[in-house]
């Protein structure tokens, strides 16, 4: 099969995936009573897509960055925590292992996350920390052949539903004393906190994961001991490129709820705010190509840090942007709770906090250009 056809191929799985499983749930998921995440990744790994990033060889898809953000934003135009959901999964919560995973850590469980049997998280942030990563203090004490994890970790994606966590956990001080774990959710001492309430993307779980005493394998542990940082950075710079493609799929979503509003406006005879529509459509088209961009850098094997920062950046702030447009341009429709424009707006707004704020994606690009 030739890469066109076998592009084609995906592309049509993508398209039927969304429209037969995502579409159907998107209000229920909007509501916070859809299937949940597990459910959604379960879905996602018959229609062969929850390992759009894996080679085959171990039961993926074996599709490139391209084909990732293509599903991920056809997936948040329909909703947009699904699309979440399958993000973390595919991305921090997979390529952490097929990068720096061993041979026997990727035959344990890359084809189980692939076909979309078990739930991957990715497990950073805590509370006290917020965005300084290097601030975590959740620790992992060596004994004989195992570690022991104390600590607990914040607004995780997928807590509570997840099969597999990576965890960052301190073996040392600083930056270089950061070591990354695959722990498994069944294991005695992990627990989860209640998901909380959220102002948007209620049918993705967010919570606590808490770490008492868990004993983990040390042959669990990624890469050495000391490149738990490395690891993190390096999901994170490839998540960024995810997040950027929901933004752009909230945005197109929050475009197409305003231009139907606009249309019938136009028809009944009003004025339509041509401005504030063309404006729109440039900012999601300007989000989409900066995110092609990022994601054709990780495609090439270049580092992506800086553009992934610039395209999370814009494209996040611009799904704000546009969704808040949309709700005015939409009035007074879209004082409805379920108003599509509504429902988008709510959901952007995560898209500004996660895979690092927008504040640190500012302090990157900056210190990028200072050689700092």
């Amino acid at each position: 099969m030739s890469t066109d056809t076998a592009g084609r191929a995906l592309a049509g799985r993508i398209a039927a995936f969304v429209e037969d499983a995502i579409a159907p749930i998107a209000s229920a998921m909007a509501r916070g009573d859809g299937p949940s995440p597990k459910r959604i990744v379960e879905a996602a790994g018959e229609a062969g897509l929850a390992g759009i990033l894996t080679p085959e060889a171990y039961g993926g898809a074996g599709g490139s960055h391209a084909d990732f953000i293509e599903f991920i934003e056809r997936v948040a135009h329909a909703d947009a925590s699904c699309a979440v959901i399958l993000d973390v999964h595919l991305s921090v919560g997979t390529e952490p292992l097929l990068i720096f995973g061993n041979d026997d850590q990727k035959s344990r469980y890359l084809r189980r996350l692939a076909r979309g049997e078990w739930l991957a998280a990715f497990a950073l942030t805590e509370a006290a920390g917020g965005s300084d990563a290097v601030a975590l203090q959740t620790r992992a004490v060596r004994d004989g052949d195992t570690y022991v994890l104390d600590g607990a970790k914040a607004f995780i994606t997928g807590a509570g539903d997840a099969d597999l966590y990576i965890v960052m956990a301190r073996t040392g001080e600083g930056a270089h004393g950061v070591s990354a774990f695959l722990v498994e959710a069944a294991w005695p001492g992990v627990s989860t906190g209640t998901p909380l309430a959220k102002m948007g993307l209620h049918g993705s779980w967010t919570g606590e994961l808490v770490l008492d005493g868990v004993r983990v394998p040390a042959v669990n542990r990624l890469s050495g001991e000391g490149v738990g940082f490395t690891v993190a950075m390096s999901a994170l710079d490839s998540g960024r490129v995810g997040i950027s493609a929901q933004a752009v799929g909230i945005a197109q979503g929050a475009l197409d709820a305003a231009l139907d509003a606009s249309r019938r406006r136009r028809d009944a005879g009003l004025d339509v705010d041509a401005v504030a529509i063309a404006d729109m459509e440039v900012r999601t088209a300007a989000s989409r190509q900066l995110t092609r961009h990022a994601a054709a850098l990780v495609d090439a094997g270049r580092r992506v840090t800086l553009d992934a920062a610039i395209a999370k950046l814009y494209s996040t702030d611009t799904c704000v942007a546009v969704a808040h447009a949309a709700v005015e341009l939409c009035a007074p429709e879209s004082g409805a709770d379920d108003h599509p424009a509504a429902v988008r707006l709510r959901d952007a707004k995560a898209c500004q906090i996660y895979e690092g704020t927008n504040q640190i994606q500012r302090v990157v690009i900056a210190r990028h250009l200072l050689n700092d």
